[in-house]
């Protein structure tokens, strides 16, 4: 009973196949009659009876009108895609190779993207890490030119992106070069270098100015970008110890006031 069950599908599919397989078919797209070897097939995936060029009409107007990348069969209530391999075939050259390019970027639309600032260049670049929005110093793939994902302008050594537009003589770029190589921070305030000999990420410019030598952040205390589960834990509670001593002194402070205006029993 089981086995039964189980061959009506390919019972019907071999069924179809046959009737593929005859001098001709009517087209449920033109309703003419076509040859068999006239029949599109989408691989494997739905078998309609559909001739190659109307289904090549099909793919020219989702691709080059509407811009579709993952087309679907137009069969009715069918629910696969056209394979675009099976399509290639049928379809011109330049029909194809415009599709590819539609499916490239409905794939890339996910992730964060820029292109090469070199003029003889200007390929696409994918950010396919999971740090997004921190991606800055990148290496063309096809020029090997270093550029800034960021901003999308030539790599700015040394210098924030907000200042990368600025036009700057050979020494200022040699100079933001040496700063990079050295590690230097610049102060986020008044943009001076600042090298850190030892101690803690937390630097205090001539400026008067706090700010992380890791991520060039301004703060007070502490910064998210190398704050651990511990330290927000320790912070977390010398803040309540903070508010609490406060709350004791206000306490103190409000019963020595009703002791001082209470009158004398003598």
């Amino acid at each position: 009973m089981g086995n039964t069950l189980q061959k009506k599908p390919n019972e019907n599919l071999e069924k179809e196949e046959g009737e593929g397989n005859g001098s001709s078919f009517t087209c449920g797209i033109c309703m003419e009659s076509v040859a068999a070897s006239k029949k599109f097939k989408n691989k494997s995936l739905c078998t309609h009876p559909f001739c190659q060029d109307c289904i090549a009409r099909y793919i020219q107007v989702k691709v080059q009108d509407d811009n579709i990348a993952k087309i679907e069969c137009p069969g009715l209530d069918c629910k696969h895609n056209l394979d675009p391999f099976a399509c290639e075939p049928v379809i011109p050259a330049s029909l194809f190779s415009k599709w590819c390019d539609v499916l490239c970027e409905d794939y890339v639309l996910g992730f964060e993207r820029s292109y090469c600032p070199n003029t003889n260049c200007m390929v696409m670049v994918v950010n396919e890490c999971e740090r997004s929005g921190k991606v800055k110093k990148t290496q063309c793939p096809n020029c090997k030119q270093w550029f800034c994902f960021h901003c999308k302008l030539k790599w700015h050594a040394g210098y924030r992106c907000e200042e990368s537009g600025n036009l700057r003589d050979r020494n200022d770029i040699v100079f933001g070069q040496l700063a990079e190589t050295m590690n230097w921070a610049r102060c986020p305030a008044c943009g001076h270098c600042v090298e850190k000999v030892k101690g803690c990420s937390y630097v205090l410019c001539r400026c008067k100015t706090r700010f992380c030598y890791k991520c060039g952040r301004k703060t007070l205390f502490g910064c998210p970008c190398q704050t651990t589960r511990y330290c927000r834990l320790m912070i977390a509670n010398i803040a309540i110890i903070v508010v609490m001593h406060a709350v004791v002194l206000a306490i103190m402070k409000k019963i020595d006031l009703k002791c001082s205006t209470a009158p004398d029993p003598s």
